[in-house]
């Protein structure tokens, strides 16, 4: 396994999307082109399944060094209304696009940190957009707080608003990977937070954690886990450290690469605590995520419902997801499209009413049958070839799968393509081998983080 590790350890997407990012249109995506892709969308599955909203709530009150997101740091609270207020501006121009209310299945408010926000601006948010739009038979809101910065005001405000599931960034809770991360919070006060949201009446809490931080051991690890255990979330995600310094704006600093665990190292740290979830009741979903049987995400795959999207794994699908807010992505599933990523940018075209459309993809045929077979490796561990794929793309896919097959970490038959258990530590590189767009263009710099 340590051979398999760094042999299979290299550069590779995460697939919240396919295509992924670097590889959309260099051209962008026209918004004549993007809107309609919204209206057919809309049109097609409003009725049936309804939409999703991602809202992005991009500010902090200070910098984890940990962080790749698109944020903002201020202490100046002030910005909270106008924000808002732009954020429901967007959310206008796309009901103006709509030929009937929208019904809205599931809403996420992500960060930043959602809970720098005010209660009265939180309920301003939410209230304004079913102001022109209605909940589906079924409703799923969810956000993620920050422990440090997350009232019980706030806690009861978002469950009076509709919320049912949260999500704490927790990461870590040895001293020094705290410190160096620039996350620094207490066992007490995530279980103040954790038991606030059981006392209101929460269904479902998930607790986020990363392994491969700076200075992170097996006794660090064991540590945090047993913590989180304590507190019996409903889900956890264990999330890799994806160290991309090289990105602009990312503030990966504080220390040094040499302080990170590495390769076989990085990957005990995984199965520890993958091995620590099981030992207390949690199965494995998809890729990082953990669930008790009896949350949605778990029914989810158990019943093969569930979904990725630029929101990680999801319990339920809809072909529409519309991003609001600055950096926001959104998904018409013909097509993606991506916000201004500075707040001013943003600001500046929404009040021009003007979409903030800073680039995007319109996807080809082949595009969306990839997208498939990604999906359902990423949500099912399995796809089958009658989707779609000609004689040609399959052969090309089942050669760059041979090295895995010959691994044995992935079965391949004339019907379909099966990551075995020893495999699903690298459905990533699985994946790569059907992401023709990546074959296509192999980039000449690193865009990516390590698949381990």
């Amino acid at each position: 396994m340590k051979n398999l590790i760094q042999k299979y350890n290299i550069p590779g997407p995460r697939y919240t999307s396919y295509p992924t990012v670097p590889f959309w249109d260099k051209e962008g995506i026209a918004s004549d082109d993007w809107k309609n892709s919204v209206k057919k969308s809309f049109i097609e599955s409003n009725d049936k399944e309804g939409i999703s909203l991602y809202i992005h709530l991009p500010f902090c009150e200070s910098l984890c060094t940990f962080c790749a997101c698109h944020k903002k740091i201020t202490t100046r609270h002030e910005v909270e209304q106008p924000y808002i207020e732009t954020v429901l501006k967007e959310w206008n121009l796309y009901c103006n696009l709509l030929v009937e209310r929208p019904k809205i299945r599931e809403i996420h408010l992500g960060g930043g940190t959602p809970t720098f926000f005010s209660s009265e601006n939180l309920k301003k948010l939410i209230n304004g957009i079913f102001k022109r739009a209605d909940k589906f038979k079924i409703f799923d809101f969810s956000y993620e707080g920050h422990p440090n910065h997350t009232t019980k005001e706030q806690l009861q405000t978002l469950f009076d608003l509709g919320s049912r599931r949260n999500s704490f960034g927790i990461q870590d809770y040895d001293p020094k990977v705290q410190k160096a991360i620039h996350r620094v919070q207490s066992f007490e006060q995530v279980k103040l937070v954790n038991d606030w949201s059981r006392e209101i009446g929460y269904e479902s809490i998930s607790h986020d954690l990363i392994f491969g931080l700076p200075f992170q051991t097996e006794k660090s690890i064991r540590n945090t886990i047993k913590n989180t255990i304590a507190l019996k979330p409903d889900r956890i995600a264990y999330y890799s450290y994806a160290h991309v310094p090289w990105i602009k704006g990312v503030g990966q600093r504080g220390f040094e690469d040499t302080d990170l665990p590495h390769d076989s190292e990085k990957r005990y740290l995984y199965e520890l605590g993958k091995q620590l979830f099981f030992d207390n009741g949690y199965v494995e979903v998809g890729m990082d995520h953990f669930a008790l049987p009896t949350d949605s995400l778990y029914k989810a795959m158990e019943s093969k419902k569930l979904h990725r999207n630029f929101m990680g794994y999801t319990a339920g699908k809809t072909e529409l997801m519309i991003g609001l807010g600055m950096s926001s992505i959104s998904d018409s599933w013909y097509a993606f499209a991506q916000n201004e990523k500075d707040v001013d940018d943003y600001t500046e075209r929404i009040n021009k009413g003007e979409l903030p459309i800073f680039r995007g993809h319109l996807l080809t045929d082949t595009d969306l049958i990839i997208r498939k077979h990604i999906l359902n490796l990423m949500c099912n561990l399995e796809t089958t070839w009658n989707v779609g794929l000609s004689e040609s793309q399959k052969e090309g896919i089942v050669e760059r799968l041979q090295e895995i097959i010959a691994d044995n970490l992935v079965e391949v038959t004339n019907e379909k393509v099966v990551v075995k258990e020893e495999g699903r530590k690298f459905v990533r590189n699985i994946c790569m081998a059907f992401d023709l767009r990546l074959v296509e263009n192999k980039p000449d710099t690193r865009i990516f983080s390590m698949t381990i």
